[in-house]
């Protein structure tokens, strides 16, 4: 598929390779350091490291001969994936922790804790559905650029209903 979203989940969309990513981010870069902090099964969690080795988010480096032991290190395409986490963990926060948060994002200097949004890096402005929308980009096939057609004119207005014309195959 086209969409990057559809792509990013095919990379570590499974919930252990978050997590895995996640106490990566902690520091974490151990076989046995992982499974310590996720309780996970050996043969998982060799195969997550693996797959995330594979996609380019974790780098394994040797830190030991005898016996042979490696370290999986964030590369920059890994570390690029701390803010789906923390946007992740403030949703969390916000709809599914009824008896509050048991883990918050606070700023170092002034202790205050810290909700994160996601902002335009050119002009620092949140991203909002009311000023922002997708469009197609140089690469989009004609079935990706129906489907985004499509989807903005949904935001616009009502959607399409049955006894509209036909979508394009297969909307995601």
């Amino acid at each position: 598929m086209q969409c990057p979203i559809a792509r990013g989940l095919d990379r570590v969309g499974e919930w252990w390779s978050m997590l895995i990513l996640r106490d990566a981010f902690y520091g974490l870069s151990r076989f046995d350091q992982f499974q310590a902090s996720l309780g996970i099964a050996p043969n998982i969690l060799s195969r997550r490291l693996s797959m995330l080795v594979e996609t380019g988010m974790l780098e394994r480096h040797r830190y030991s001969t005898r016996p042979v032991r490696h370290e999986y290190v964030l590369t920059e395409r890994g570390r690029d994936f701390r803010p789906v986490l923390l946007a992740m963990m403030a949703w969390g926060n916000r709809h599914f922790a009824p008896e509050g948060h048991a883990i918050e994002l606070v700023d170092r200097v002034t202790g205050h804790v810290v909700d994160p949004v996601l902002a335009d890096r050119r002009t620092g402005e949140p991203i909002t559905r009311e000023r922002h929308q997708m469009r197609a980009g140089p690469a989009a096939d004609e079935r990706m650029r129906a489907r985004i057609e499509f989807r903005n004119s949904c935001q616009a207005q009502a959607c399409p209903t049955l006894s509209d014309p036909p979508l394009p195959e297969s909307l995601p």
